[in-house]
C-alpha cells in the first residue's frame, strides 16, 4: 500500500503562532541573514498574531508572519519570512493571502524589502512612503559644532505610560496603549522629553544583535528627536540603529554627520487605505519595521 504523497509545500496549512514557536521565529530570521532577534519576535506574539507554515517534518518553520491590530482603522504586517531554501515557490503569497483573508476589511500596512516590494503590489499594495536605515557609532557632537540642546529629556516613570499614550494616538491615528505599555519591559531604555511640565516626545532604545535600535521616536519636532536620540545614545557603547522617516531630511542628516551610516530602504505601503493615519510630521521613526 503506497503512503499518499506529500502536501506542495505551497499547499501546506496556514496556522496560528505561539510563543512557543519563538525560536523557530527567530531561526527563519538568522536563515535570511536578519539578527535572531528572539526579544523582537517575543514582543511581536505577545502584541500581535503570529500565522506560521510548518515544516512538512513538524521541525520548524517554513514561512512566518506577524499581525498587529490596531482596532478596526488598521492592521501591520511584519517579519513576513521565507526559509532560503523555500524561496520562489509561492509561499510568501500563499502566507500574506491567507492573513489578508483573515483581517478582512481592516486596513493593512506594511514596511517592504525591495524584494518583497512586488509581490505586495501585485496583492494591491500602494506605496506611500519610505524609511531610510542608518547604523553606526554615534558621535555626541557633530566636528566643529556642539550647540547645546535647549530640550530636556529624562528617563521615564511608570506614571508617565497614560501621557505617552495620549501624546501617541494623534500620531500615530489609532490606539497603540498594547504597544506601549509593553516599552518598559522590552526597551533598555525609554526616555521622554518635557517643556513645562508637559511631554513633547518620547523614544526607546532595544537591543538587537550587536545593536542598539531607537524606535519608536516620537517628538513634537526636530530638535526633539534629535535630543531624545543624544540622550540614548549616551547609554550605550553599541552601534546604534534607526529606521528614520524619510520625510524627516533633517534628522537623517544630522544621524550621518554624527557617524551613522546610510544603509537599507523599505517601502511603507498601504492596503485599503490612502495613507497612514496620524500625524508624519511628528513621526519620526517606528517602534521596529515590523510593527509600524
Amino acid at each position: 500500500m503506497h503512503s499518499p504523497s506529500p502536501l506542495p509545500l505551497v499547499d501546506l496549512p496556514v496556522r496560528r503562532l505561539t510563543r512557543g514557536d519563538l525560536v523557530s521565529c527567530a531561526d527563519l530570521s538568522e536563515d535570511r541573514g536578519w539578527p535572531r532577534d528572539e526579544h523582537r519576535w517575543g514582543l511581536l506574539l505577545s502584541a500581535g498574531t503570529g500565522y506560521g507554515i510548518a515544516e512538512p517534518d513538524g521541525r520548524g518553520l517554513v514561512a512566518a508572519c506577524v499581525v498587529t491590530s490596531y482596532g478596526p482603522r488598521l492592521a501591520a504586517v511584519g517579519m513576513l519570512l521565507v526559509a532560503g531554501r523555500h524561496a520562489r515557490r509561492g509561499i510568501a503569497r500563499r502566507l500574506m493571502s491567507h492573513v489578508m483573508a483573515e483581517v478582512g476589511p481592516i486596513p493593512l500596512a506594511l514596511y517592504a524589502t525591495p524584494q518583497g516590494q512586488r509581490l505586495y503590489e501585485e496583492l494591491g499594495f500602494t506605496h506611500v512612503g519610505r524609511t531610510e536605515r542608518v547604523l553606526g557609532r554615534f558621535r555626541a557632537e557633530a566636528q566643529g559644532r556642539a550647540p547645546a540642546s535647549a530640550v530636556t529629556t529624562r528617563p521615564a516613570a511608570a506614571d508617565d505610560l497614560q501621557t505617552m499614550v495620549r501624546l501617541d494616538l494623534p500620531v500615530f491615528g489609532v490606539d497603540r496603549t498594547h504597544i506601549i505599555a509593553r516599552l518598559p519591559a522590552f526597551s533598555d531604555r525609554l526616555r521622554v522629553a518635557e517643556e513645562n511640565g508637559e511631554l513633547t516626545g518620547y523614544a526607546a532604545l532595544w537591543p538587537s544583535g550587536d545593536a542598539h535600535v531607537v524606535g519608536p521616536l516620537i517628538a513634537r519636532d526636530t530638535a526633539t528627536a534629535k535630543a531624545l536620540v543624544t540622550a540614548l545614545a549616551a547609554t550605550t557603547d553599541r552601534p546604534l540603529r534607526v529606521d528614520v522617516d524619510a520625510r524627516h531630511e533633517e534628522l537623517f542628516s544630522w544621524l550621518v554627520e554624527r557617524g551613522l551610516e546610510p544603509g537599507s530602504r523599505t517601502a511603507v505601503m498601504t492596503y485599503g487605505v490612502a495613507d497612514l493615519p496620524g500625524d508624519a510630521s511628528r513621526r519620526f521613526a517606528p517602534l521596529t519595521i515590523a510593527t509600524g
